[in-house]
C-alpha cells in the first residue's frame, strides 16, 4: 500500500524549492530550533567582537605615544588627550604649585614630547602653635620655614627630627621609599613615597641680665638660667652669685642678677691658693674662705683694705715660745798622790759635778721658721765640782815564777802591746853609720827592747813571758805609752803581734822617773 509523502504530516519531511524531500532521521524538530537560536547569538557576539577589535585597532593606531617620568621613574603612556593637563588627571597625578613640570600643562601633546615631573619635598613645620605642611625645594631650614611663612631669627632654635640644626645648614638628602608593585598598580611612581621632614621652631624669649653695670637683654631658647648665660657667652666663676640660681627655669620677662667675685691669691701655711671672693675687704674675703687669724698672726694688706683684682693676700702665722738652754761645763778630774795606796791602784775621793748655766729665751716663729730670739734671763743652776781620784805611790817588791822556774822580783806589771824588730827591719839604711845601733848606742841584738822612756826608763830591765829578759836600751817613733818592741838578731827574728804582761824588775828607778798613772793607750781590744 503506498503513501502520499507530499501530504503526509511527518516531522522529517522538508520542502526545498517546491520539492518534497525526506531529511535524515537524526534530530527531532525542537532541538533544531534551539541550535538555530544559539547560532544566531554566536553570530551576534562575533560581530560585536569584530567591531570592538576594529575599534581597538583604530584607537591604538590613532593614540599618541608618550614617555612620562615622575621623580626619576619613567613609564610609556598612550593617550588621545589633546593637552598635558587632562593626561595628568587620567594618570591620577595631582600637581602642587611647587612641583616642577616640563612641558607646561597647557602644552599640546605630540609623539616627540617627554613629560618630566619632579615633585617638591614635603615638609612639616611646627611653630607658634601651628602645624604647617608645605611642598618646597628649600635647601636649608631657613628657606623651608620661609616657604611656610614662618620667619625666624638667629636667636630662635630649630630642631630637625628632635636634633638642633643651624638655619643655614644644608638639609639632609631626600629619602624615598618604593612600595613593591601589585596587580592593582599600573605605574611605578604610584608606589613612590617621600617621608616629610619635620622642623620644630622654639622661639627665643628676652631675658634681662644685670651684671653690675648697665643691664642688657639677651634672647634665648634655653630652659634654665645657666644654659641661657652659657649661650650668651657670659662667663660665671665659681665665686660669683647668680639670682635666680643657675638651675632656675627661664620665663618671659626674667631678670638675672650677677654679683661678681674678685680674683685673689692667698699665701698661707706654706701654700699658694688662687680663688675668687665676693668680699669687699681682706677681712671679708678671709671670713668667706673660713680662714681665721689670731694672736700675733700678721696679714698683709691689712684686714680693712679694699680688695682689687688679682690682689695677693699673705698670712704669716706667728707664735712665741719660751725656751731654756743649758750650757754644760764638764767637771775637772784631779789626780792626787796617796803614798799609802799600792802603785797602779786608784781610789775615788770625790765624785765631781758638772757646772750648769741656764738661759731663758723668748723665741718668735713666723710660718714655723725662727725669726727672732730674745734673751730674757741667765743664771748659774749648778756650780762645777772637781772629781778627785787618789793614785797609789807605795811600791813593794813582788815575785813570780818564770817559765824556766826562776823566781823573779818585780816592782810593777803593765799590760802592753808587743811587737818585734831587728836591725834589718828597723827601717834604717845599712849605709848610714848608725845602722844596727840602739838609742843608747848599743849594738842591736836579741834581749834589747824598745820602750817609751816616759813610762819605762832607759836601762831598766824587764821580763816578757815568751821572750825572756830584756834591757830597755832603745826607743822608736811608734813606740808610745803601752807599746813595747822586742829586739832580735836578723837571723832569729820572730814576729810578735799580741798583748802581754810586762814585768819591770826590781829595783825601781828614782821616784822622779816614775809615771805614777799609766796612760790608757793603746786600748786592748776585748
Amino acid at each position: 500500500m503506498g503513501t502520499n509523502l507530499a501530504f503526509a504530516f511527518n516531522p522529517l519531511v522538508g520542502t526545498i524549492d517546491g520539492m518534497s524531500t525526506i531529511s535524515q532521521p537524526f534530530e527531532p524538530l525542537g532541538r533544531l530550533s534551539v541550535d538555530r537560536s544559539l547560532a544566531a547569538q554566536l553570530l551576534g557576539v562575533s560581530q560585536i567582537g569584530a567591531i570592538a577589535l576594529v575599534l581597538w585597532l583604530v584607537w591604538t593606531l590613532t593614540a599618541i605615544p608618550l614617555v612620562v617620568t615622575v621623580d626619576g621613574m619613567s613609564e610609556p603612556v598612550r593617550t588621545h588627550r589633546r593637552t598635558l593637563a587632562p593626561l595628568l588627571a587620567d594618570l591620577g597625578i595631582t600637581l602642587d604649585p611647587a612641583d616642577r613640570l616640563t612641558p607646561a600643562p597647557t602644552t599640546r601633546l605630540r609623539a616627540d614630547i617627554h613629560v618630566v615631573l619632579e615633585r617638591a619635598r614635603p615638609m612639616r613645620l611646627l611653630a607658634d602653635g601651628r602645624d604647617v605642611r608645605v611642598q618646597t625645594w628649600a635647601a636649608t631650614p631657613r628657606d623651608a620655614l620661609a616657604a611656610g611663612g614662618v620667619i625666624v631669627d638667629e636667636y630662635d632654635r630649630v630642631l630637625l627630627g628632635g636634633v638642633p640644626i643651624g638655619l643655614d645648614v644644608p638639609l639632609p638628602l631626600r629619602e624615598r621609599t618604593v612600595t613593591p608593585p601589585t596587580y592593582a598598580q599600573n605605574y611605578q611612581w604610584k608606589g613612590l613615597h617621600t617621608e616629610a621632614l619635620q622642623l620644630r621652631v622654639y622661639r627665643a624669649i628676652p631675658v634681662t641680665v644685670d651684671d653690675g653695670n648697665v643691664p642688657f637683654t639677651v634672647r634665648t631658647t634655653a630652659q634654665t638660667v645657666g644654659e641661657a648665660l652659657r649661650e650668651a657667652e657670659i662667663t660665671i666663676y665659681l665665686g660669683d652669685k647668680v639670682q635666680p640660681s643657675l638651675g632656675s627655669p627661664v620665663s618671659t620677662g626674667l631678670r638675672v642678677f650677677i654679683q661678681r667675685s674678685t680674683p685673689v691669691s692667698l699665701r698661707v701655711d706654706g701654700r699658694l691658693l688662687k680663688t675668687r671672693t665676693r668680699g669687699r675687704t681682706v677681712g671679708d674675703a678671709l671670713t668667706e674662705m673660713g680662714l681665721g687669724v689670731s694672736g700675733l698672726d700678721m696679714v698683709s694688706p691689712p684686714l680693712d683694705s679694699e680688695l682689687y683684682d688679682n690682689a695677693e693676700i699673705r698670712i704669716v702665722r706667728v707664735r712665741e715660745d719660751i725656751e731654756v738652754e743649758e750650757d754644760i761645763v764638764p767637771f775637772e778630774t784631779v789626780f792626787r798622790a796617796d803614798p799609802t795606796l799600792l802603785i797602779d791602784t786608784q781610789q775615788l775621793v770625790t765624785g765631781g759635778a758638772e757646772g750648769i748655766t741656764r738661759s731663758r729665751f723668748r723665741v718668735r716663729y713666723e710660718d714655723g721658721v725662727e725669726a727672732q730670739r730674745f734673751l730674757e734671763d741667765k743664771w748659774q743652776a749648778q756650780q762645777p765640782a772637781q772629781r778627785v781620784i787618789a793614785y797609789g805611790q807605795r811600791i813593794v817588791p813582788q815575785t813570780f815564777a818564770a817559765a824556766d822556774g826562776q823566781v823573779l822580783t818585780y816592782w810593777r806589771k803593765i799590760r802592753m802591746a808587743a811587737s818585734s824588730y831587728s836591725a834589718g827591719t828597723a827601717g834604717v839604711s845599712p849605709d848610714v853609720p848608725w845602722y844596727g845601733k840602739t838609742r843608747t848606742g848599743d849594738t842591736m841584738r836579741f834581749g834589747i827592747v824598745a820602750v817609751d822612756p816616759t813610762l819605762i826608763p832607759l836601762r831598766s830591765q824587764v821580763y816578757v813571758p815568751g821572750y825572756g829578759m830584756g834591757d830597755a836600751l832603745d826607743t822608736g817613733s811608734a813606740i808610745r805609752s803601752k807599746r813595747i818592741d822586742l829586739g832580735y838578731d836578723d837571723s832569729n827574728l820572730v814576729l810578735w803581734r799580741r798583748w802581754v804582761d810586762v814585768y819591770l824588775l826590781w829595783p825601781p828607778p828614782p821616784t822622779y822617773q816614775i809615771t805614777w798613772v799609766v796612760p790608757n793607750w793603746p786600748v786592748e781590744p776585748k
